[in-house]
C-alpha cells in the first residue's frame, strides 16, 4: 500500500518534534507534523523555559540583599518590571519557536499549523478535513493542566495562562503542591507577591523524600509564602471591589487578585480519536504504550507527557530517540525509566535521582547518610539558608540507590551525581573520590558515619 508520509507526528512539542526531524533527515523518511498551537510544546512555550526564566528574575531581590552584606552598595529601584519583563519574555519565546519550525524545514518535515485527530489506523485528519495517510502515526500530544471540579473554577488560572498575566498581582493563591506549585510560589514570592498556597495533603512535593519535602517547605515559609497543608477551597465568587472570594476547608474566607490551580496535569488525549482507532487508554486517560511505545494498534505510537509514564522533557527526547531506532533504523530500542535524575526549581532548589528513603526502606535494608547545614556564602553574612545532602545507600550491596540534594545549584548537582548512581557506584566510591574543596558538593563524598539505618 501506498502512503502519503512514512511517519504522520501529531503534537509538536520537544519529543513530536525531535521524532520528526530525526526520523526525516538522519534515515530519509517522509515525515509531516501537525501542532495546533505554537512549536515547541509545554515546555518551550508553557513550562520549563519560561518557569526557569521566572525563576532567575525572582532570586534578584535576595541576591541584591546579599551583596550588600558582602560590602557592595546595592540596590534595587523600584518595583518589578512585570511588562518590560513578559515582552522580553515573549521575544524570547517567539524566537525559539523559530528555532523549531526552522530544524522542521532544514529536516525537510512537511507540517500543518491545525488540530489533527486519527482517522483509521493509517489516516490523519486535519482540522480543514484534509486527510492524509501514513505508515506509522505517531502521537505526542503531551499533557494539559488538570483543574478541579469545582463551582467558579474558570475565575481561576492555570500554568499555562501565568506567564501570560497583564499585571502581576498583589495577592495570590496557588492551589497545589506539586512541583509546579511550589516553584510559583517562590517565582511570585520573589517578585514581590503576597502568596498563599493552600494543598490539600498533610505536606508538599507527594513522591518525593520526605526529609527533603520537610526542608524546603520550611524554607519557603521562612520566606514568606503562606503554606497551608490540609487545606483545599470549598468555594470562591467574584468579591464586591473586585478579587476573588475564597472560603476554605478551614473556614477561612480571604481575597485575593488571583487563584492559580496547580493540581496536576492530565494527559491531552481527548477528541483525537484515539479510542476510535482502537488505541487503549488507562483510567488517567494516559495512552497505553509497551517498552517501545508502540500501542496494541502497531501502527501507532506514543511518546512523552501523553503516556503518563515519565513526565520530564529529556524523557520525551529520549523516548522520541528510542522511537527511531526502533521503527526507522530497524533497532529494537526500549527507554530505561529508572534512576532518572530530575530538578525541582523550587527556593531553595531540590535535585534528586533514584530511591526515597521510605521507598528503599519498604525494599531493603539500608543506610541513610544525611547532613543539613549552613553553606560558607550563607553563613558568612549571618543568613539562615539551610542546605540538605543525602545518601540512600543498600546495606547488602553498598550500592547507592538515592541521592537527595536540597540547595542553591541542586539541578546542577544532581545531573553528575546521577551518571554515577546510573552506573551502580557504592558508597565506597562515593568515599574514594576526592573531594573539591571549598564547595556544597563536597558533602556528597566526605559523609563517612551513617545518620541512621532501617
Amino acid at each position: 500500500m501506498e502512503f502519503d508520509y512514512d511517519l504522520f507526528v501529531i503534537g509538536g512539542g520537544s519529543g513530536g518534534v525531535r521524532a520528526a526531524r530525526v526520523a526525516a533527515s538522519e534515515t530519509g523518511a517522509k515525515v509531516a507534523l501537525a501542532e495546533e498551537s505554537r512549536m515547541g510544546g509545554t515546555c518551550v512555550i508553557r513550562g520549563c523555559v519560561p518557569k526557569k526564566l521566572m525563576v532567575f528574575a525572582s532570586t534578584y531581590p535576595g541576591r541584591v540583599a546579599e551583596a550588600r552584606d558582602y560590602g557592595w552598595n546595592a540596590t534595587l529601584e523600584g518595583a518589578f518590571d512585570w511588562p518590560k519583563f513578559r515582552t522580553a519574555l515573549e521575544a524570547e519565546l517567539d524566537r525559539l519557536e523559530g528555532v523549531y519550525n526552522r530544524l522542521l524545514d532544514g529536516a525537510g518535515v512537511t507540517t500543518y499549523a491545525q488540530r489533527a485527530k486519527i482517522a483509521d489506523p493509517h489516516t490523519v485528519e486535519l482540522a480543514d478535513g484534509s486527510r492524509y495517510t501514513a505508515k506509522h502515526i505517531l502521537v505526542a500530544t503531551g499533557g494539559w493542566p488538570a483543574t478541579p471540579d469545582i463551582e467558579n473554577a474558570d475565575l481561576a488560572i492555570t500554568s499555562n495562562e501565568v506567564f501570560h498575566l497583564e499585571t502581576l498581582p498583589q495577592k495570590m493563591l496557588i492551589v497545589g503542591g506539586g512541583y509546579i506549585a511550589c516553584e510559583f510560589a517562590g517565582i511570585m514570592n520573589g517578585l514581590g507577591v503576597e502568596v498563599t498556597q493552600f494543598y490539600r495533603g498533610a505536606q508538599i512535593l507527594r513522591g518525593f523524600d520526605e526529609e527533603a519535602r520537610g526542608h524546603i517547605a520550611d524554607h519557603m515559609i521562612r520566606d514568606g509564602i503562606r503554606l497551608h497543608t490540609g487545606t483545599n477551597i470549598l468555594r470562591m465568587q467574584k468579591a464586591e471591589g473586585g478579587g476573588i472570594e475564597v472560603v476554605s476547608t478551614t473556614g477561612q474566607t480571604d481575597i485575593f487578585d488571583q487563584v492559580m490551580f496547580a493540581t496536576g496535569r492530565a494527559p491531552n488525549t481527548k477528541g483525537i480519536g484515539l479510542e476510535e482507532a482502537g488505541v487503549a487508554l488507562n483510567r488517567r486517560g494516559a495512552i497505553v504504550v509497551d517498552g517501545y511505545s508502540q500501542t496494541d494498534v502497531p501502527s501507532i505510537y506514543a511518546i512523552g507527557d501523553v503516556t503518563d509514564r515519565v513526565q520530564l522533557t529529556p524523557v520525551a527526547i529520549r523516548e522520541a530517540m528510542a522511537f527511531v531506532d526502533t521503527v526507522f533504523r530497524g533497532t529494537p530500542t526500549a527507554v530505561d525509566h529508572k534512576l532518572i535524575p530530575s530538578a525541582v526549581f523550587t527556593q531553595p532548589e531540590f535535585g534528586t535521582v533514584g530511591l526515597t528513603e521510605e521507598e528503599a526502606r519498604a525494599q531493603e535494608e539500608i543506610e541513610v547518610y544525611c547532613t543539613a547545614f549552613k553553606p560558607m556564602q550563607q553563613s558568612f553574612v549571618g543568613r539562615e539558608d539551610r542546605v540538605l545532602m543525602k545518601l540512600i545507600v543498600s546495606k547488602a550491596t553498598r550500592v547507592v540507590l538515592g541521592c537527595h540534594i536540597v540547595a542553591e545549584g541542586a539541578g546542577e548537582m544532581i545531573q553528575m551525581a546521577g551518571i554515577a548512581i546510573k552506573m551502580g557506584a557504592t558508597k565506597e566510591d562515593f568515599d574514594r573520590t576526592v573531594a573539591v574543596h571549598p564547595t556544597v558538593s563536597e558533602e556528597l563524598v566526605t559523609m563517612r558515619v551513617p545518620t541512621r539505618t532501617a
